[in-house]
């Protein structure tokens, strides 16, 4: 760092922004030998450690505990009456949070990452202001800008959040007791999650989704194989469904929703759960003439870069950015890579690997069977269930299956992987080899030809690549 003036200071890159693409943005540019300073307003760590995934995934741990609590007689051990909680769930969320932030934290000083306090704001010539916050009236300087200014919470203008009946994804994590029952206002990845969680713990759930189906992203067949588990668990589901507005109760305990067409819902709490919002207002000054589309994500270039010579745009504020966090690790090395001249490989977003942690879980890289028929591809589909599987039926988790989608070729044999699509259990750990081989354009004979450990889950991927073959020992 060199000061340049009072209260000015000079870097070789400056990132606006502390969550998983500006942290790793750092952590990556100053392994690299830059001089690295990184804004942030809240905590390092951004939204995924402290309201997002980690905190999530920690109560889906919590649900994940119950239910095998709640079938251990199965299993010839009785451990008498049981109950959740959840104070202490939160308390051990924190725990896990905290020590995470603690870790980074060390970390974030041991490469001798300069953290300044506060909001920062883009000027011309690659000058960040400090506008609010600890270390407001600073000022900092570098050829190099990284903006990783994060997402919040979508609302719905017809919901009034208050907090306590209705809530947004961020409050909800922070709850100390559960209601009896709720409505998830949203289908997708994260409102599944919640509605899951919530299922397990005891709650009366109801998924609120305005489109046809339930995770919508995700492959037919993972879409009805999932509407089908939760119908089974008693989790209600109403789709197209167009929420008009919400009436609590005299005593503030209740709230009413009222759906189109629907007869109204009364539940103790409504999570609303329908997607996020870049951070972009005010990141930029007004005479800064960087790029963004009409709902305010910034348009970069295939190595990050916008329309502003010398500044980037990593994680859920770039444009067409499917907003995970492991995608903002992946965009912060290419940001630095390119920053540092170096030839990069851009991100592939149909290709990247998702995962959602209900129960069962869902993981899929690549394209859907809809998808690859409208791109023109011929297609050859297989489908394989957990129900084969020997680890599954030793875990009690049968339910589940392994769908492949790949490129017929000329004589009708299958090639290229397109698509991995997974349901079950810890399918989420299991996708890397399915990722590996779409990202790779492998073909379905290479891939197969894999070895996976007897007994375990994975087989079933390895199976359904053998049957694809024409030689599948089990289908």
């Amino acid at each position: 760092m060199t000061s340049t003036a009072e209260n000015t200071s000079t870097f070789d890159l400056v990132v606006i922004g502390g969550g998983p693409g500006g942290y790793a943005a750092a952590l990556y540019g100053a392994a690299a030998g830059l001089h690295v300073a990184i804004v942030e307003k809240d905590l390092l760590g951004g939204t995924c450690l402290h309201r997002g995934c980690v905190p999530a995934k920690a109560f889906l741990e919590t649900a994940s505990v119950w239910r095998t609590v709640s079938a251990a007689a199965q299993f010839g051990i009785e451990s008498g009456e049981s109950s959740v909680q959840f104070s202490i769930s939160q308390a051990r969320k924190q725990a896990v949070v905290a020590s995470l932030f603690k870790g980074l934290s060390t970390l974030i000083r041991h490469r001798n990452i300069t953290v300044i306090s506060g909001t920062g704001r883009l000027l011309g010539e690659r000058v960040v202001e400090i506008v609010a916050g600890d270390d407001v009236g600073q000022t900092l300087t570098a050829p190099s800008v990284i903006l990783a200014s994060g997402s919040s919470p979508r609302v719905l203008s017809e919901l009034d959040v208050d907090g306590k009946l209705v809530v947004t994804s961020d409050q909800f994590l922070e709850l100390e007791t559960l209601p009896a029952s709720a409505a998830v206002i949203g289908g997708g990845a994260i409102g599944c999650e919640f509605a899951s969680l919530l299922s397990d713990l005891g709650v009366e759930t109801t998924i609120v989704e305005g489109l046809d189906s339930i995770l919508d992203a995700c492959d037919s067949d993972v879409k009805a194989l999932m509407t089908r588990s939760f119908k089974k668990r008693k989790i209600q589901m109403i789709t197209s469904a167009i929420v008009q507005r919400h009436e609590p109760s005299a005593d503030g305990r209740s709230t009413t929703l009222f759906i189109e067409n629907q007869a109204p819902l009364t539940v103790e709490m409504i999570v609303v759960s329908v997607g996020r919002q870049p951070n972009t207002l005010d990141v930029v000054a007004n005479d800064v003439a960087l790029l963004m589309n009409d709902s305010g994500f910034v348009v970069c270039d295939e190595t990050t870069a916008t329309s502003v010579p010398g500044v980037y745009a990593v994680g859920d504020i770039v444009a067409g950015s499917p907003q995970l966090a492991h995608v903002g690790f992946a965009e912060a090395i290419v940001a630095v890579k390119t920053i540092l001249g170096e030839s990069v490989q851009a991100i592939d977003y149909s290709k990247v690997p998702w995962a959602i942690y209900s129960h069962p879980e869902v993981a899929f890289a690549g394209l859907t069977e809809a998808q690859a028929i409208e791109q023109g591809f011929d297609i050859v589909v297989q489908r394989d269930p957990f129900g084969g599987n020997s680890r599954a039926h030793i875990l009690g988790e049968i339910q589940g299956m392994v769908k492949i989608i790949a490129e017929r070729n000329a004589d009708g044999s299958a090639g290229k992987i397109l698509g991995v699509h997974m349901v079950g259990p810890w399918v989420t750990e299991q996708l890397g080899a399915g990722y590996y081989a779409v990202n790779l354009d492998a073909g379905v004979g290479d891939v197969a030809l894999f070895l996976q450990p007897h007994p375990s889950l994975s087989e079933t991927f390895g199976e359904t690549l053998l049957a694809l073959t024409g030689r599948g020992l089990h289908s």
